[in-house]
């Protein structure tokens, strides 16, 4: 049966939602927001849990060192604001406050990636996650549609330490069910092939999904999967994967340095080396514009996939 985009919730609305139910469940969860609850969607929390809820203004440093506080008290805190003011405005304290004393705090950044849109390079995070990936002790997610979303953000409130989990703007396209299985630090083998494996998150699994689609057309069968952890990276599967079809493509909205294709080659230049090509923003800001529209102008789509899949064919017929 063809491939059929069918779009789900924004991955932002769904951390809204889980957070109602880990407040229902868990009267330690605390949230903090910098003044953006509607759209980081925490408004939902704070009108169930008005006590639990601290709206600290647009101070994002400072919200990061109340949060270090009042995990270190013994709460477990979400904090959350625009990726790109979270990470960049606080880095110093998510260092020196958060990952240094490993306090349980999970930093839940949305409006990620260029997927933004019309508001421009300066609310456009794709520096993010190799910020985050470098801070020792942080678990890294970037989740790719609701289902996913949801389960890993509630797994996180159950799993000590310090967390940044990437939230998008758009609706994202449903790849999973509400029966998926999902663990932090393991990757979800959405389709087996036998040629190239396809390493995706967030919105691009869905453009890697379409590529395998237009690459069984070709002949080629593709493994398609789903990192959504980019640090615990999960090597078990990454390994079985590499001795299998031998070449790999990663897609990811983000710079090419430092995110989901960094990490996966650094992963196999360890583990087993394969050729590898990349999928991903070439150092550079973006414009400002409609974000299926930056997507196709910087390169991040299931077109771009396959263009890459037969890059790395070409390399592993030398090998």
């Amino acid at each position: 049966m063809p491939l059929e985009k069918k779009l789900g919730a924004a991955t932002r609305d769904a951390y809204g939602k889980a957070l109602i139910e880990l407040g229902k469940k868990n009267q330690n969860i605390v949230v903090l927001d910098a003044d953006l609850s509607k759209s980081t969607k925490t408004e939902l929390f704070g009108k169930e849990f008005p006590d639990r809820f601290i709206n600290c203004g647009i101070i994002e440093a400072n919200m990061v060192g109340v949060a270090s506080g009042l995990a270190l008290s013994g709460k477990i805190v979400f904090v959350s604001s625009f990726a790109c003011f979270v990470i960049c405005k606080s880095y110093d304290q998510l260092r020196m406050s958060i990952a240094n004393p490993m306090a349980n705090v999970k930093i839940v950044a949305s409006h990620g990636g260029i997927s933004v849109g019309e508001d421009g390079a300066s609310q456009q995070a794709i520096e993010d996650i190799a910020l985050a990936a470098s801070l020792p002790g942080f678990t890294v997610i970037l989740p790719s549609d609701e289902h996913c979303t949801r389960e890993l953000v509630i797994q996180a409130a159950q799993t000590p330490g310090p967390f940044y989990i990437r939230t998008g703007r758009p609706k994202a396209p449903l790849v999973h069910t509400e029966k998926t299985k999902f663990k932090i630090g393991k990757g979800v083998l959405l389709r087996e092939g036998q040629d190239v494996t396809l390493i995706a998150n967030g919105l691009l699994v869905f453009e890697a999904l379409m590529a395998a689609e237009k690459l069984q057309n070709e002949g080629m069968s593709a493994s398609v999967i789903d990192m959504h952890t980019i640090k615990p990276l999960d090597l078990e599967l990454l390994k079985s994967e590499c001795k299998k079809t031998g070449a790999i493509v990663t897609a990811e909205e983000h710079l090419l340095i430092g995110g989901l294709g960094s990490a996966v080659a650094q992963a196999t230049a360890q583990i087993h080396p394969v050729p590898i090509e990349y999928v991903a923003i070439n150092d550079t800001y973006a414009e400002s514009g409609k974000g299926d529209e930056l997507l196709v102008k910087y390169g991040l789509t299931s077109r771009h996939i396959v263009e890459s899949v037969r890059k790395v064919f070409k390399r592993k017929s030398l090998r």
